[in-house]
């Protein structure tokens, strides 16, 4: 489903987020998706129960990262000598030298903004899933929440590590902990949960609820 282009008549508008395509709104029954016409962003989309879902999610973001975080990443064995390390560990390997900035940031992008854009979600969706009134500051936490979405690089990170096991396979054994399942897992739960959020329909349920 589509909406409709280039309105021209009254009626609340929404622009696309990747073309700046203009569109009047319309309602949508449950299951039902608004579209971009020209590049097929999706616009607005109608779920059951999409708050909850998308908080339930949000929760599930903040145990795995930071178990993910504390739990041995992995392990490497090489002439007998075996050696884990955690994301953390990875984390603050530089702390101690001329490379703290460094490892400030790969904290930062890795397990900080993660956690902390989960958490301004849950604070946002909490009460609306529940009915009641956002609670104070809900615009600016997710206003905040949404301009850390590009810099929360925890899948990058899986994929860059992906990427150097194809090196080492060959130099030493190498061994999963819990904390690299845990980012596997991270990384779907992430996907999904991007789905369930629908910014329109969140702002319109803060924009709603301080009227």
């Amino acid at each position: 489903m589509t909406v409709d282009d280039t309105p021209e008549d009254e009626g609340e508008l929404i622009a696309c987020p990747q073309c700046d395509a203009l569109y009047r709104v319309v309602s949508l029954d449950h299951g039902e998706r608004a579209n971009c016409t020209r590049c097929h962003t999706v616009l607005i989309s109608s779920r059951r129960r999409a708050f909850a879902r998308a908080a339930a999610l949000s929760l599930t973001v903040v145990v795995l990262m930071i178990g993910a975080t504390i739990f041995p990443f992995l392990s490497v064995s090489v002439a007998g000598l075996t050696n884990s390390s955690s994301v953390l560990d990875a984390a603050l390997a530089f702390a101690g030298g001329p490379m703290f900035a460094l490892s400030v940031a790969v904290a930062a992008l890795i397990v900080l903004i993660p956690i902390a854009r989960s958490v301004l979600v849950l604070y946002v969706l909490t009460p609306l899933v529940f009915g009641r009134k956002p609670f104070r500051h809900a615009v600016d936490a997710f206003r905040y929440a949404e301009a850390m979405r590009p810099w929360s690089m925890a899948e990058i990170f899986v994929i860059g590590v992906a990427v150097a096991l194809v090196k080492v396979a060959d130099l030493a054994r190498v061994g999963f902990g819990p904390a690299f399942w845990m980012f596997a897992a991270l990384v779907v739960v992430i996907v999904v949960q991007d789905s369930y959020i629908n910014r329109w329909t969140i702002w319109k349920a803060l924009d709603r609820s301080r009227q």
